[in-house]
């Protein structure tokens, strides 16, 4: 395959170079890691860092501070881009870039920002979002059990986190823990936490089925001291934060996996014209042709609403997210995104046919990896009550 033509669908030139740029560095220095990666769960962190030098990270980061001063669908694309060559790198992009970065440069202080942003720019700092717990996942807001108190000049936070991507190798996280008990999700306030910082660690690396080489891990807070200075917004106001941030990282999320989808789609074609039984490829046979158009179908389908919302979600202001259409357009690309994905991979392996099953093949790793997006960002099922919830309140309205 080659990078889809972005200006057929309405979208500048400047966005086809942005795809172009990634797609060409992924192809030629990170998908020959993804073996490895899958292997060993190996996390490449120098070739991570790296890729500040190609401008890849910080996009979204204004130039003040060393960053692209792009805007969040420029990182979509290159979302997408990457995760066509190696997903498993692209999700740690992901992780830091969007769901660390982004949200710092849409809420933090001055002061913050030239503290921390340019790190992240030019690859010194890799960063992670502490949000989910071991009994607080689809309800990370009301079930939230971490705490965080003041205590002089700090907060002193105590707490576990788990299933954080790029938990075990992050410089730098953004921290979501309970300040207000009483305010349930109205009590939440998000912190700017450091790996050497006192009474923080990871507990354990996490062992997966899928995005191997994508560290995960259980992060442990035990009167874990984080300055004052740290408070990223105002106190109890971190549901703000963590909703805003939610509904672009669906929307990202969606590129992630249309990437993915079209890898293994460009795959399964291939091995159609490839493969032969009976005297002939296996692609002239009509049941082969029939989940080939089925694929396409999905895979154009999802990017039509993908590439839609890509360019909603850019335009959010502070404050916007958490609700209305974006709160909804956010979850419905997610939701088509990650169940056309999985349908596309199930039916890649299927052309497979007994290759597909094989652990070493590329169609296997993707297929290993593609079940998360139904599960991570809010599950299929939270993503359905997001969008009829909505839905309901407009007719209520």
């Amino acid at each position: 395959m080659t990078a889809p033509n972005l200006p057929s669908f309405g979208f500048d030139a400047d966005y086809q170079a942005i795809y172009d740029l990634a797609y060409r560095y992924a192809r030629e220095e990170l998908y020959e890691l993804c073996p490895q990666m899958d292997n060993d769960d190996w996390f490449p962190e120098d070739a991570f860092r790296a890729t500040a030098a190609q401008g890849l990270l910080g996009v979204t980061v204004p130039e003040a501070y060393g960053g692209a001063g792009l805007d969040v669908l420029a990182q979509c694309f290159i979302c997408e881009a990457v995760s066509y060559w190696n997903h498993s790198f692209a999700a740690g992009m992901l992780a830091s870039d969007n769901l660390c970065v982004d949200n710092l440069v849409r809420n933090c202080n001055e002061d913050q920002k030239r503290t921390y942003l340019p790190g992240f720019c030019d690859g010194t700092y890799i960063g992670a979002l502490g949000m989910t717990e071991p009994g607080a996942g689809s309800d990370a807001l009301g079930s939230m059990a971490t705490t965080a108190r003041r205590d002089g000049d700090d907060y002193v936070l105590n707490g576990r986190k788990l299933f954080i991507t790029n938990g075990p190798v992050a410089d730098v996280l953004l921290v979501y823990a309970k300040t207000d008990l009483d305010k349930k999700q109205h009590g939440i306030s998000a912190f700017i936490v450091e790996k050497h910082f006192a009474g923080f660690e990871v507990a354990q690396k996490l062992d997966k089925m899928g995005w191997r080489g994508s560290p995960t891990g259980e992060l442990v807070f035990d009167d874990c001291h984080v300055p004052a200075g740290n408070l990223v917004g105002e106190e109890n106001k971190g549901n703000v934060v963590m909703m805003s941030g939610l509904d672009v990282e669906r929307v990202i999320g969606a590129f992630f996996s249309l990437g993915m989808a079209q890898r293994a789609f460009d795959l399964a074609l291939e091995y159609a014209t490839q493969r032969k039984q009976f005297g002939q490829p296996i692609g002239n046979f009509q049941m082969i042709q029939a989940i080939i158009a089925d694929m396409y179908t999905d895979l154009e389908t999802t990017r039509a609403l993908t590439y839609q919302v890509g360019r909603e979600i850019a335009d959010i202001k502070p404050g916007e997210g958490g609700r209305g259409a974006v709160h909804k357009r956010s979850a419905a690309a997610l939701l088509q995104s990650g169940r056309a994905a999985m349908r596309v991979l199930d039916n890649a392996v299927q052309i497979h046919g007994g290759m597909g099953f094989m652990r070493e093949t590329e169609v296997n790793r993707l297929y290993r990896s593609g079940k998360v997006m139904e599960i991570a960002a809010g599950s299929n099922q939270v993503r359905q009550l997001i969008i009829a919830g909505e839905l309901l309140k407009e007719v209520a309205s």
